[in-house]
């Protein structure tokens, strides 16, 4: 397989494996062709490279710029804006835990700690279903929150190591 066929190939993937995990599809191709190429481009670059809109090539790297996946770089001299993606997987995967933590479990977290207050006859079998139910969700959503503050505060090393122990 010739460069240029496998970057086609990573871009395609990395797409559709974004979509799987709920990111907009053409945000994880653009994110993709950053990840992929040496030196920052420009919109028009991007546009041309994956065949999208001025729009939706716009409206992509304003995401992506709030995501904290990608800068937006100047040279000296252009008027064009150039797009440049930090290649470090450990932290993108930092990045993209931190959003989608923000996004989901945040609001989650708030919302189960709501519900353990809920008050009712302690005797009843809808009520202890339900506080049972939602008090080990709540447990579970806590421990994922504390073990992704590890994370956020782990070097890559360590905490991987740390979780392979877990698991033998």
């Amino acid at each position: 397989m010739e460069l240029a066929e496998a970057k086609v190939k990573f871009i395609e993937t990395w797409g559709k494996l974004g979509s799987e995990w709920g990111i907009n599809r053409t945000m994880a191709q653009v994110h993709a062709l950053l990840l992929v190429s040496p030196e920052a481009l420009t919109t028009e670059e991007i546009m041309e490279t994956l065949r999208i809109s001025r729009g939706n090539a716009n409206m992509t790297l304003r995401d992506l710029i709030g995501w904290g996946l990608i800068e937006k770089q100047h040279k000296a001299g252009e008027r064009k804006e150039y797009f440049y993606a930090d290649k470090d997987t450990w932290n993108i995967a930092r990045q993209v835990a931190k959003e989608r933590r923000k996004r989901e479990l945040d609001p989650v977290l708030k919302v189960l700690e709501e519900l353990t207050q809920v008050e009712g006859d302690q005797n009843d079998p809808a009520y202890q279903t339900f506080n049972k139910s939602v008090t080990d969700i709540n447990k579970l959503a806590k421990n994922v929150d504390k073990t992704l503050d590890t994370m956020f505060k782990a070097e890559e090393n360590w905490f991987w190591g740390s979780l392979f122990k877990l698991f033998k």
